[in-house]
């Protein structure tokens, strides 16, 4: 059956490798992004891999909040209903790492914007769609003064943090009574793989994208992840798994979206 499915930051690395193999599946996708020389690239490459391929694009910069319920407006107007959304932007480090609003980008764009995009569009998806947050084996206790931009971190520290707090919130949705027909699941695609973000944080080349890829079309579409909500996928195991601790206690979840929630009050 084809699937609708927008993924955030797909115009390189994962995003655009789990594009490519959706498309070419026959699948319809919508690819996100910010530049938008680099999203016609994008679906310059997915429509030569295949000419009869559905794409469709969307912008958005995920570091400023009004732009991110800008685009749930958008997507809720011109395509839905969406049968998937693959949260899979991501920062890591950033010339700039203050917002206008002096929040910590790394949070902004790895916790906030799909925390909101998730919020927007949950009400409007149709029964046993999916909501997959990409996660990562780097996952440190959440400081609420940095979550709320009061406390200064370093670039591993921030995207760390920001990486559990997405694990936290994804427990916390799946647990709430409106979001009981919806899959929202974590994944953690594969360490060190060859995105830009590797290159740059860490200086190595990294292992194939394909593993990215692969997990994360096989938490769009598989039967494995029909039950799975609130869970946590460690595709360095192969396998689900226990995320940090933080992000199996109840209360902690609560209590960090509570806090999510009053950053984003005022927005949507």
């Amino acid at each position: 059956m084809t699937k609708r499915v927008l993924i955030t930051g797909a115009t390189d690395g994962i995003g655009l490798e789990t594009a490519k193999r959706l498309v070419g599946e026959g699948h319809q996708v919508i690819i996100h992004g910010r530049n938008p020389e680099k999203i016609a690239a994008a679906k310059q490459q997915l429509l030569a891999t295949q000419s009869d391929g559905w794409v469709e694009t969307c912008q958005a910069d995920l570091s400023r909040l009004n732009e991110v319920e800008a685009l749930a407006k958008q997507l809720r107007a011109r395509h839905s209903p969406l049968d998937v959304i693959i949260n899979n932007a991501g920062i890591l480090r950033s010339p700039t790492p203050v917002t206008p609003e002096g929040l910590d980008i790394r949070f902004v764009v790895n916790t906030l914007a799909p925390y909101l995009l998730a919020r927007q569009l949950a009400a409007g998806l149709p029964p046993k769609a999916r909501i997959i947050n990409l996660s990562s084996a780097a996952q440190a206790p959440v400081e609420f003064e940095a979550l709320k931009g009061e406390k200064p971190l370093d670039d591993m520290q921030a995207y760390a943090q920001s990486k559990l707090a997405l694990t936290m919130w994804t427990r916390a949705l799946s647990q709430r009574e409106e979001n009981r027909d919806v899959v929202i699941v974590a994944v953690n695609p594969g360490s060190l793989l060859a995105s830009k973000m590797v290159k740059e944080g860490f200086g190595v080349a990294g292992k194939s994208l394909a593993i990215g890829a692969g997990i994360l079309v096989k938490a769009a579409l598989s039967g494995e992840f029909t039950d799975a909500s609130g869970r946590y996928f460690d595709n360095d195991e192969g396998r689900f798994a226990s995320p940090h601790q933080d992000a199996l206690d109840d209360d902690k979840c609560a209590e960090l979206v509570a806090m999510l929630e009053a950053l984003l009050k005022g927005v949507g």
